[in-house]
């Protein structure tokens, strides 16, 4: 970075002048298109309210090279960056430099994603969260010398070209684990051909009803969306319960219980790992008979195609699916010996560790890379404020 310390040295030692968005930039609403217009083959994408786009148009309504802002519902403050043309709906703000000679479009682009989490936590409230436009009008911003910013835009785009790499290395692997895992599971010498009631000593659900919660329990009362990449997530949203609820409903989960959610959410799996939990009704359990089968082939068997198939195959219900347990006991699966089993295990295990682990592997490079990308931003976004000796 030493090029740009020589810019900032040269260009702008005391500071920098900051000006309102209304006074740098055109901010304009779109106009709204029935999403029944949009096809995912039309030429031009269209942006509303979303982190996406929503669909395609045969029109457009705004050229390329923009910055764009949710402006209604759950992501309003959401800052995006477009390259094309495209069709701007009636809740997405488009902003554009009024003097290119003065802001580039890129560095105004990093400055306000630098700022979105405090766009998001000012949205209005009401029945539709939204953010105003004089909100996005009043929002100040730091005008380096053109010079200065294209530098840092250099910058920034080396990381995020990096971390966009990363991605695309990470769907790549997780195509070619799911390929591998299927081809693993499709078995040509089985031991026999089991129903999972007959290699399981017990398979259940959880509560069917509402327990206590207590705001400061030690335990954890636990649905299907808890079920995240092979874990049990717990985070400050899941709702708590004291000893003596966890006491009544307490199941004595081992190391050998494989999860599964049965309702709404179908098939999200997790392995027990001495959570203090209790389940409710959209999770069942499978305690393993380990002399028949290794707990980790059950859990993996789990998201193969073939019990992906057989799930929905099976599911009942029409507004809220559900998995029954009578369906989950007599579903049958192909049993290798418990050497096969491990060895199916083993190389799963190195897949899911490169393609799902926080700790190693590619989510933990893109993690560390995303971490220094917004610290560098962050340090680079920062000039100090002088006044502007033309106003």
């Amino acid at each position: 970075m030493s090029r740009l310390q020589e810019l900032i040295r040269s260009l702008c030692p005391d500071g920098v002048v900051y000006k309102p968005l209304g006074e740098v930039c055109s901010i304009t609403i779109g106009e709204f298109v029935k999403k029944d217009k949009q096809t995912e083959n039309g030429k031009y994408p269209v942006y509303n309210g979303g982190r996406e786009n929503t669909g395609f148009y045969e029109d457009y309504n705004n050229v390329g090279n923009k910055v764009i802002i949710s402006a209604r519902g759950v992501n309003a403050g959401f800052v995006n960056r477009v390259y094309t043309n495209y069709w701007a709906g009636n809740s997405c703000y488009s902003l554009s430099p009024l003097n290119t000679k003065r802001l580039y479009w890129i560095f105004l682009y990093y400055v306000l994603k630098a700022r979105e989490k405090e766009f998001m936590n000012s949205q209005q409230r009401g029945s539709i969260p939204a953010l105003s436009k004089k909100q996005i009008e009043q929002i100040q911003i730091p005008l380096p010398p053109l010079e200065v910013q294209a530098e840092i835009v250099r910058i920034l785009d080396a990381f995020t070209s990096y971390a966009a790499e990363l991605q695309a290395e990470l769907q790549a692997r997780k195509e070619q684990y799911t390929y591998y895992r299927n081809r693993l599971f499709d078995l040509k010498t089985v031991v026999g051909m089991y129903k999972l009631s007959d290699i399981c000593t017990a398979i259940g659900d959880g509560l069917h009803g509402t327990p206590k919660y207590e705001e400061n329990g030690d335990y954890f009362f636990i649905n299907g969306n808890n079920l995240v990449s092979g874990r049990i997530a717990l985070n400050s949203q899941t709702k708590r319960i004291g000893c003596e609820e966890f006491c009544k409903y307490d199941c004595k989960f081992n190391y050998n219980t494989v999860f599964l959610s049965i309702n709404g959410t179908i098939g999200n799996v997790a392995l027990y790992n001495n959570e203090q939990i209790v389940l409710g009704k959209s999770v069942a359990y499978f305690f393993v008979n380990q002399s028949l089968l290794n707990v980790k082939f059950l859990y993996y068997y789990f998201q193969s195609k073939y019990a992906r198939n057989y799930f929905e195959s099976n599911l009942t219900g029409s507004t809220i699916k559900n998995l029954g347990l009578k369906a989950l006991r007599n579903m049958i699966i192909p049993i290798p010996s418990l050497s096969e089993q491990q060895r199916i295990v083993s190389i799963l295990d190195r897949f899911e560790a490169l393609v799902n682990d926080l700790t190693e592997g590619l989510p933990a490079e893109i993690a560390a890379v995303q971490e220094q990308y917004e610290y560098y931003r962050n340090q680079l976004l920062s000039f100090p404020r002088k006044e502007d000796e033309n106003a």
